[in-house]
């Protein structure tokens, strides 16, 4: 599950996951060559958007990258509504109390 921002639209998740499959593109080619159908101005905007929330890098020459938070973003493991990073250690923790609660147990008897 993704964990998309307020100020996100439908179009972002395409632009990054054409990023992630192809490493890096520009809008005309991700409009061209990607699963994309909006217009090539509105995939530019949204790049610039993207960029200037660090989900996308630019390169110059209108190319763009995905960054780590995009790819994390894309996981969902990154909250781009909070800016937080979701932790999947949480079962880590709750198996630790029982071994706890045993090792007390032992020590008892």
């Amino acid at each position: 599950m993704r964990y998309a921002g307020n100020w996100m639209t439908a179009v972002d998740d395409r632009v990054l996951e054409y990023l992630s499959e192809h490493e890096s593109g520009s809008p005309t080619k991700m409009k061209r060559e990607g699963p994309i159908r909006y217009s090539r101005q509105q995939v530019h905007r949204r790049c610039k958007k993207l960029a200037e929330n660090g989900l996308v890098k630019h390169l110059g020459n209108g190319v763009y990258v995905i960054t780590d938070d995009g790819e994390a973003y894309l996981d969902g493991r990154l909250d781009t509504e909070n800016w937080t990073y979701i932790d999947d250690d949480s079962d880590a923790d709750e198996e630790q109390d029982p071994t706890d609660s045993e090792t007390s147990n032992r020590g008892a008897t």
